[in-house]
């Protein structure tokens, strides 16, 4: 496995050369970048970002040998099962990024519409999208991961792998995050269920207050409660022998962003090693 870091990651006001020369400087193997609003920070893609655009980027991976390996977003928002139009719009500009730098996966959001649509309502229709876009994903050969996030949309593994055998593409599968079920429920069970449905990786810890649904803060990986000991294992078990992509945040005022990054990655690389 190796070690990457999404670009939400890094301090807003730091343009794409210096973030790639700063990550590349801490020790990681890879980048996520992702697609935001306009203004979101000065490393984000954005729905009008240009193949001109993308070229420049990928001229500053190449010189600091660190590729782009996902695509992820903060645009989804609940609207892949309302809003197809918008949906396709998003999706189309993360595989068209994800294909220029020949990064191998995308993350998407399903769900989140609910309280406001019945939960049935937003989960048919946001497999309906998936499966009408079957052709496009077909056409890039890029997977497209379902995220489990805090939208209230997969309670359990069992309700993300029924969602992802009724899309039913082999290009659509988990982009599972080892954090995002800690409050609730164990990491490793997710993955022995999802099983080789998993495409990608995403790496955060998280501290219970006591037990499972007692509530919580983040954590610094691993120092929180997610069983790396349980986990790494059994991601290797399910096939999977990618990237480990930290999506976390720093909140330590008197730590420099790039003593962050060389934290960051040296807990993922600690946790590989299980």
């Amino acid at each position: 496995m190796k070690k990457s870091l999404n670009a939400w990651t890094v301090d807003s006001k730091t343009g794409f050369e210096q973030m790639f020369k700063e990550l590349k400087a801490a020790g990681f193997d890879g980048v996520e970048l992702n697609v935001d609003k306009e203004g979101t920070s000065e490393h984000s893609l954005t729905l009008s970002t240009t193949a001109e655009d993308l070229a420049k980027i990928k001229a500053i991976s190449e010189k600091y040998d660190l590729p782009v390996i996902s695509i992820s977003t903060s645009l989804w928002g609940g609207c892949m099962g309302t809003d197809p139009i918008l949906s396709e719009k998003i999706l189309k500009q993360q595989l068209f990024c994800a294909d220029y730098f020949g990064a191998k996966g995308i993350l998407v959001v399903p769900g989140g519409a609910y309280p406001k649509i019945p939960l049935l309502e937003d989960r048919k229709g946001c497999i309906e999208f998936l499966r009408s876009q079957r052709a496009l994903i077909e056409s890039y050969g890029i997977y497209v991961g379902v995220e489990n996030v805090w939208n209230m949309f997969f309670g359990s593994p069992l309700d993300m792998v029924s969602f992802i055998d009724e899309v039913d593409n082999p290009l659509v599968g988990a982009y599972y995050d080892v954090g995002n079920v800690i409050a609730f429920s164990w990491s490793e069970r997710w993955i022995e269920v999802l099983g080789s449905r998993i495409h990608n990786i995403h790496v955060k810890d998280y501290k219970r207050a006591r037990g499972v649904n007692s509530g919580g803060v983040w954590a610094d990986i691993p120092l929180g409660d997610v069983n790396w000991k349980a986990v790494i294992p059994a991601l290797r078990a399910a096939g999977f022998d990618g990237y480990l992509t930290g999506e976390v945040f720093k909140e330590d005022p008197d730590m420099s962003y790039q003593d962050y990054y060389a934290f960051v990655a040296k807990g993922i690389e600690e946790v590989i090693k299980y």
